[in-house]
């Protein structure tokens, strides 16, 4: 898998303002919030010993996220606490719980509300989701190229749902032109200059679930975290809570991108302080990942706390869910779609192939080091699923 391509990523000024917003207080404020949902408990944080001792370092932890609220993936947490927030400045307060949201009295307040969005699949289920539960409507556009199951997944919530004839970044703007049109609230999981509140609450509620591998973690500190980037909001987000669990302690963190849309690769490579787009179908099966926009916010924290930037080829995605799926002796199983195995397929590639022996170098990885993974979503494509790991498609 020789067309890797890593760059370091040249460290900014961090932003007082982001920095504070993702603060172990505030994350805590987003768990307690999705602590009051009925389905909430912590997703499991797997330690595999024995990948670990096969690839040679000392341990490999994966945070799977395919259990969160029954929905595959953790996109969740960000869109319903958004949406907490959005219902919370309705009311005039800071904070709601979800046992608020859900009274008669508030459901009589926002009971014509709709909420629109742009998704490649789990962003959109998890505002279906979470709009179903408050009983008001939803409205989700896919991007051309979206599977069909991706599609009804969101219909059976209720939502108005349809896949679209442009790429992600086009998809967003006709939501945001819906909203404007039909007195829609946008609720979108990527920044923009004069678009920020709602995608930081999201954000936010993405570190939930770094606040609880933290604690699974223990006294086990990582050295190196990998996180996978569409837009970079996930990544951006667990990057600054991480380093304000750790602080001067934090693990090296390197983001990893599909070579097709990648996007905080190339303003990373480029390092003039611009954001670099990347334009086209961004054909990529990692479709929670074909994102050509980077999020604003999302990159002023990665570009002062993270240390690399990859841009990964199909076929990383699909050796990272043959190798979680398969596991050695009794490490646990971990069912992990295209774009949530993408870091565990590259770690490995990273630790087993001698022409990546330079990249293993620079990014430090040796005997001693202790990997902490994100499993974002399980196989919420199926077909595609199977048709990697049983009938070994190689994805080109």
């Amino acid at each position: 898998m020789s067309n890797i391509k890593l760059t370091e990523i040249r460290k900014y000024p961090a932003n007082k303002k982001w920095d504070g917003f993702f603060s172990v207080a505030n994350a805590e404020k987003a768990r307690s919030f999705h602590e009051g949902i009925p389905e909430y408990e912590n997703t499991p944080l797997a330690c595999l010993s024995n990948l670990a001792g096969y690839l040679g370092i000392k341990g490999l932890y994966v945070k799977d996220e395919s259990s969160r609220f029954g929905l595959n993936a953790f996109k969740g947490l960000g869109g319903s606490y958004a949406i907490s927030k959005y219902i919370a400045g309705l009311l005039g307060k800071e904070e709601i719980s979800f046992e608020e949201i859900i009274s008669p009295e508030v459901r009589e307040i926002i009971k014509d509300v709709t909420f629109v969005t742009a998704t490649d699949g789990n962003h959109g289920r998890g505002i279906a989701w979470t709009s179903e539960k408050l009983g008001v409507k939803s409205v989700v556009y896919l991007p051309q190229g979206s599977s069909r199951e991706r599609l009804e997944n969101i219909k059976a919530l209720g939502a108005d749902a349809s896949i679209t004839e442009c790429n992600y970044d086009d998809t967003v703007r006709f939501a945001k032109k819906q909203a404007g049109k039909n007195g829609w609230v946008f609720i979108q999981d990527t920044a923009w200059e004069g678009y920020e509140e709602i995608p930081a609450n999201i954000m936010l509620g993405y570190t939930t679930l770094a606040l609880e591998a933290f604690e699974e973690l223990g006294d086990v500190r990582p050295t190196h975290v990998f996180l996978q980037a569409g837009v970079g909001a996930m990544s951006g987000a667990i990057t600054g809570i991480l380093t304000s669990c750790y602080g001067d302690d934090s693990p090296v963190i390197t983001i990893v991108e599909p070579d097709r849309a990648d996007c905080i690769y190339r303003t990373a490579l480029a390092a003039d302080g611009k954001l670099h787009n990347v334009e086209g179908d961004l054909d990529t099966m990692m479709a929670g990942l074909a994102c050509g926009e980077p999020c604003t916010i999302g990159w002023k924290l990665i570009s002062a706390h993270a240390d690399f930037a990859m841009s990964v080829p199909e076929a990383a995605a699909a050796r990272g869910m043959r190798v979680l799926g398969n596991p050695i002796g009794d490490d646990r199983r971990v069912i992990s779609g295209e774009s949530g195995a993408v870091t565990a397929g590259i770690v490995y590639e990273l630790l087993t192939e001698e022409s990546l022996l330079g990249l293993k170098k620079k990014i430090g990885l040796d005997e001693n080091s202790v990997i902490l993974l994100i499993s974002t979503e399980g196989d919420t494509d199926k077909e595609n699923y199977r048709r990697i790991v049983w009938d070994g498609h190689i994805p080109i």
